[in-house]
């Protein structure tokens, strides 16, 4: 009877009309809330029963503490709840394709975070919070709306995967500089007019994607990348 109860907690704020997608749903919870890792919530997974996608999360989703990894992907969250902050062991996040116009600040706290694909939203600005995640080694922000990136991300010590393909950027942080494990970085499909000198600290660099971008020369620095296998212009 507890667990019915935790049930109702979860998803009481649900219309009936989509009694069929929850209870799919209900059950991915109950494993969770029974010792699972991982929790999947993608929109595949209930799309053959209801069309109709979740657009917001209980905010006692918070009881998921144990959450390794998280799937959120293919459905239609503009936002999440703050709540999110508290699911301190999560390694792995996927909100991609959504409807995501910001991120929550507590997403800081998911202090061993090492996988967060937020790629096909909405995002116009990431919060200074995001680098935070000391533990992350792989972003992926491909097609958003970001014009402008917080300083912060040069925080990100353990980052090696970063893509910003498809965005609207017209200037990289000089921070980003620091980011000494990135082998990979793409900022394809933006609006650069120029790529700074200091591009040339990224000595782990193999694969640096610029195409389709407004570049008129190449700083003299990209040849200090040694490493650099793969230049896509």
């Amino acid at each position: 009877m507890a667990r019915k109860q935790d049930f109702n907690e979860f998803f009481d704020e649900y219309p009936e009309d989509n009694y069929d997608r929850d209870l799919l749903i209900i059950r991915k919870i109950d494993e969770a809330i029974t010792g699972s890792k991982t929790l999947d919530l993608s929109g595949k997974f209930y799309f053959n029963v209801n069309e109709k996608k979740i657009s917001e999360l209980p905010y006692s989703l918070e009881r998921l503490t144990h959450l390794q990894s998280l799937n959120l992907s293919n459905n239609a969250f503009e936002s999440l709840p703050e709540s999110l902050g508290q699911l301190s062991q999560l390694k792995e996040l996927n909100l991609s394709k959504n409807h995501l116009k910001s991120l929550p600040e507590s997403i800081g706290q998911l202090s061993q975070l090492k996988e967060l694909n937020l790629s096909y939203n909405s995002l116009t600005a990431l919060p200074e919070s995001l680098g935070q995640l000391r533990q992350l080694g792989a972003l992926d922000l491909l097609q958003n709306s970001l014009r402008l990136l917080p300083e912060s991300l040069g925080q990100l010590s353990q980052l090696r995967k970063l893509n910003l393909s498809n965005n609207q950027l017209t200037v990289i942080p000089v921070s980003l500089g620091r980011l000494a494990q990135l082998s990979e970085l793409n900022l394809s499909y933006n609006q650069l007019i120029e790529l700074p000198e200091w591009i040339g600290q990224l000595k782990n660099l193999n694969s640096l994607k610029l195409s389709h971008n407004m570049l008129s020369d190449l700083p003299i620095s990209l040849t200090q990348l040694e490493s650099l296998k793969e230049l896509e212009l």
